[in-house]
């Protein structure tokens, strides 16, 4: 063998063994659970090191920042301040926060659009809380956590109304239907209901709301917390008619997971943080805190 030949061997070798440490080091795909159903498969799993808490590689040097929208709703939210850590996903946020190490002195907030956060792009957040479910089809633009919350759509509408005795979706076809743009609400009414006349979409659920509130739609659909909200705070005159049933639009149980940048580096640490929150029954004792029972409204056929 001649010298040239050594070396070239030596070249290879080495070559390979850097691929494979390389290889060692990039995250791999991995799934986790949030409650009884399937919830989001994370970016890669992280080592505890790289998950040293507070001093992760986040948006701002030694600052959390969390988006959400404006306004941010109850009771996800209260009184449209996600800063003052009421409601569930302010509790939420600063919960996750805690378990990666940074104090609610070391949150920041921004506000962020619900399309903005779903949709590619460059993010002002280091992670989205915004009753965000789980998709396929936004798993392409973003990365998500383990799911936070299991949900189901609703119907709302005007006690009273044609619509307000309904026990099963079909009875919604001639229904003129409003729900806000980008939500898996809209979805549902578009693929589950299909009712004869286009649904109304709107830029909030405020707007939704107010719709439904001056007759120009017969119902809205949202998530059953916001639904309940609405009938007992914006609309009291309104009614839950009921809630979908859990594979009406997904398949499965629909979760909301925190929102991050398409292969973020704090993907698996944000999962892990959400995971021992479920784990050790934090999630839920937020959940009974802040949310309603779901079992108080009908299960559409």
């Amino acid at each position: 063998m001649t010298t040239a030949t050594v070396r070239t061997r030596v070249a290879v070798l080495s070559a390979s063994a850097a691929l494979l440490a390389l290889a060692g080091c990039a995250p791999q795909a991995g799934s986790t659970q949030a409650g009884s159903s399937s919830s989001a498969t994370a970016s890669g799993t992280a080592s505890v090191a790289a998950c040293a808490k507070g001093a992760l590689p986040t948006h701002t040097s030694g600052t959390l920042t969390v988006g959400t929208d404006n306004p941010a709703y109850d009771p996800w939210f209260q009184d449209n301040k996600p800063a003052n850590g009421k409601g569930f996903e302010s509790a939420v946020a600063y919960a996750v926060a805690d378990r990666l190490g940074y104090p609610k002195a070391k949150v920041a907030w921004a506000v962020v659009p619900f399309n903005n956060a779903v949709t590619p792009g460059v993010k002002t957040f280091d992670f989205d809380i915004n009753q965000v479910s789980i998709s396929a089809e936004r798993r392409t633009a973003v990365d998500f956590s383990s799911g936070y919350y299991d949900v189901r759509q609703a119907v709302v509408t005007l006690s009273g109304s044609t619509y307000s005795g309904i026990t099963d979706a079909a009875g919604l076809k001639g229904a003129k239907i409003g729900a806000q743009v980008g939500t898996t609400g809209l979805t549902v009414a578009t693929d589950v209901v299909k009712p004869s006349t286009h649904p109304s979409v709107y830029e909030t659920t405020d707007l939704a709301v107010a719709a439904l509130k001056n007759h120009q739609v017969d119902a809205i659909i949202v998530d059953l917390p916001t639904a309940f909200y609405v009938t007992s705070v914006q609309v009291p005159g309104a009614k839950v008619v009921g809630q979908f049933p859990a594979d009406a639009a997904t398949g499965g149980v629909e979760q909301f997971g925190l929102v991050l940048s398409k292969g973020s580096a704090l993907t698996s640490c944000v999962s892990q943080a959400v995971d021992s929150l479920r784990a050790d029954g934090t999630l839920d004792k937020i959940a009974k805190q802040w949310l309603p029972a779901s079992d108080t409204a009908p299960v559409l056929k």
